[in-house]
């Protein structure tokens, strides 16, 4: 069985995986004040990114944080050339 270690990610900028992230956040009803930047960080199972986020009410975290993490799983941050 032939397993990879990093699956193929559709690779990103900054600023798209920023409009991608604000627009799912913008989608769900509990989301929509919580604010967000986009981290780089070194490569991992999980991906080359991550998310800070601010100002997130607790009845939005569980929601928010699943919203990031179906995002992280279908792309990479590209790296700058």
């Amino acid at each position: 069985m032939d397993l990879e270690l990093f699956p193929e990610k559709t690779p990103a900028t900054i600023r798209e995986l920023q409009a991608r992230v604000a627009a799912a956040f913008e989608r769900h009803p509990l989301c929509r004040d919580v604010r967000f930047d986009i981290v780089g960080m070194p490569r991992t199972a999980k991906g080359n990114w991550t998310v800070s986020m601010q100002s997130v009410a607790p009845d939005a975290l569980w929601e928010a944080s699943e919203l990031v993490s179906d995002i992280q799983d279908a792309y990479d941050l590209a790296s700058a050339a």
